[in-house]
């Protein structure tokens, strides 16, 4: 299993992208959540597969239409075990 934290910076809130996410994510078989930022970013986390995180991931990097993403740090994690995939409140 493979656990990664995801911080994405842009045109990334208002544009449906958490609830985009929570679909892409939860279509590819991963756990985790996402959250936007108070400083207009979107933070998640993943697990799942490499494959898994890597679809996940490749999504992200592009976002919904309407967004701009302008970058996305990934940093790996521990795996939790978690189950299910859920947007968070603003964190």
């Amino acid at each position: 299993m493979r656990r990664v934290h995801v911080m994405v910076r842009g045109e990334v809130q208002g544009v449906g992208y958490r609830y985009t996410m929570r679909m892409i994510a939860r279509d590819a078989g991963l756990a985790g959540w996402v959250r936007n930022r108070a400083d207009g970013s979107v933070e998640a986390e993943l697990e799942g597969t490499p494959d898994q995180v890597d679809e996940v991931l490749a999504w992200m990097a592009e976002g919904p239409p309407g967004a701009r993403v302008d970058s996305a740090t990934v940093t790996d994690a521990e795996p939790t075990g978690e189950r299910g995939f859920e947007v968070r409140p603003t964190g």
